[in-house]
């Protein structure tokens, strides 16, 4: 079973930057994507972000193409969000998620079957 813990959650002001990161542990991640999900107060979850743990290919939502970032460290099993940019209506909970990637298409969204407890991100005006 795959443990997912995120953190670097905080309110920040519009045009700053926040990292979140993504503790994963409990397997061997090199045949899973690693995605960021976001919970507006009001609104369905929606996909921001994912990368595939064995070739460090990614995929982005328009919505934070140029702003946003995904990485990972092989060594600490941990998944970065790099924010930057930040605008008001990225304020949500952002969730961090797991699935196999064997015979996936990166930009799926769907099949994400491990989460995370999710961080806070407020971005005030």
């Amino acid at each position: 079973q795959v443990q997912l813990v995120e953190s670097g959650g905080g309110s920040v002001q519009a045009g700053g930057s926040l990292r979140l990161s993504c503790a994963a542990s409990g397997r061997t991640f090199s045949l899973y994507d690693m995605g960021w999900f976001r919970q507006a107060p009001g609104k369905e979850r929606e996909f921001v972000l994912t990368i595939r743990w064995s070739t460090g290919s990614t995929a982005y939502a328009d919505s934070v193409k140029g702003r946003f970032t995904i990485s990972r460290d092989l060594a600490k099993n941990t998944v970065y969000l790099q924010m930057n940019s930040l605008k008001p209506e990225d304020t949500a909970i952002y969730y961090c998620a797991a699935r196999r990637s064997l015979g996936v298409a990166l930009l799926n969204t769907l099949g994400y079957d491990s989460w995370g407890q999710g961080t806070q991100v407020t971005v005030s005006s």
